[in-house]
């Protein structure tokens, strides 16, 4: 069997996620609501139920503001659901914005998970600085976020949510502030991350094709207040290519669902 890093470090401040315990690495969430009244009574999702099982990657895709980043706050117990109930294990929630800190390097950016867990800068450093070079990061190590890449300041904002040893990542538009060549990229590199150290992901995503290249599983939400309309499973090998007849027919699938496909 082929020996497999460990990320040590809980994070006991749940600055990164939750600190939820449970055996079982998934996420359930059974007929959830959710209104925030301070903004004038917004519902934000309307019992929504979906699941995550261990070592599964399921796509969340729907308008904006239909709940999306709600959801993932719900999983990673950030905030409670007016109705219904949220179970996951341990979950790290990857933000819309990287939020690198621009006074640290990137190499103590992706540390920071571990030394809010208290552990010493050196030892921290040291398991940030072994997985630069396979997240493609080698050389970057003292570059200030200002002198990276968008790309790559998404690697290390994933890096350091990886280090968080969360198995539940919640990860919210994780490349949707990029081009579409970088995007891509990233794209490809997320999917050997994950298949190199597997989690199980709920991703949230505007795009429906990134969707169905990434993940097993597909849950379509309408618009706001967010309820799902579709669940598609996507049983296809990967890598998946973008021209893939299957691929393409996927992606029309989860469209007409959202009212946007071509039904002709």
């Amino acid at each position: 069997m082929a020996h497999r890093k460990r990320f040590p470090g809980a994070d006991p401040l749940n600055l990164w996620g939750n600190a939820r315990g449970g055996s079982d690495v998934s996420v359930s969430v059974s007929a959830v609501s959710r209104t925030y009244q301070d903004r004038g009574a917004v519902h934000a999702l309307a019992r929504v139920s979906l699941r995550a099982a261990r070592g599964e990657l399921v796509a969340v895709v729907g308008p904006s503001g239909c709940g999306k980043t709600t959801l993932l706050e719900l999983i990673c117990g950030l905030q409670a659901p007016d109705v219904g109930t949220v179970r996951s294990a341990p979950a790290a929630l990857m933000p819309q914005r990287d939020l690198l800190l621009p006074w640290l390097s990137a190499l103590e950016n992706a540390a920071l998970a571990l030394r809010i867990a208290r552990r010493p800068r050196a030892q921290a450093r040291a398991c940030a600085a072994a997985l630069f070079a396979e997240l493609g990061l080698a050389g970057f190590e003292d570059a200030r976020p200002h002198e990276l890449s968008g790309g790559m300041r998404q690697r290390v904002a994933f890096l350091r949510t990886l280090l968080s040893e969360k198995p539940v990542l919640c990860l919210d538009e994780p490349f949707g502030a990029l081009d579409a060549i970088t995007r891509a990229e990233m794209q490809s590199w997320l999917a050997r991350a994950l298949a190199r150290e597997p989690r199980t992901v709920v991703l949230v995503t505007h795009d429906v094709e990134e969707a169905v290249l990434l993940a097993d599983r597909l849950v379509v939400l309408c618009a706001r207040p967010g309820r799902v309309i579709a669940e598609i499973e996507v049983a296809l090998p990967r890598p998946r290519a973008r021209t893939d007849a299957r691929v393409v027919a996927m992606r029309e699938q989860a469209l007409i669902a959202l009212g946007l496909g071509d039904r002709a």
